[in-house]
């Protein structure tokens, strides 16, 4: 008997280790390995270069996006009717959530040539 309840109480021991390595992984790491199918999921565009990038991002409806400037000076983001960041500093950020469908397209108002399109679904 010694020996196999010696393997039976290894395959147990094993079994539980990886039980508990699952639990605690996922309580550390919510979500972890999964992919969110939540519609508020955040999204990024970075003003660089006097430029968005990306140009034209499509989001789902009551998803936020965050424009975060990495120049050195302020921009805007401003889609006519439809939202305006005001002032933008270098080094920080806006957000906006898109509670309505449809594509706007938005501007610099400091710097016209810059221009980005946001397609909500």
């Amino acid at each position: 008997m010694g020996a196999r309840s010696g393997q039976r109480d290894r395959q147990e021991w094993r079994r539980w280790l990886a039980v508990a390595l699952a639990c605690t992984w996922g309580s550390l790491f919510p979500g972890a390995g999964a992919i969110s199918a939540d519609p508020a999921a955040g999204h990024t565009v970075v003003i660089e270069a006097v430029k968005f990038a990306p140009e034209t991002l499509t989001v789902k409806r009551g998803a936020t996006v965050t424009w975060i400037n990495k120049d050195p000076f302020p921009h805007t983001v401003t889609a006519p009717g439809v939202f305006d960041s005001h002032d933008v500093p270098p080094k920080r950020s806006w957000r906006y959530t898109a509670h309505k469908v449809g594509e706007y397209a938005y501007t610099c108002t400091l710097h016209p040539n810059m221009k980005g399109t946001l397609k909500v679904e």
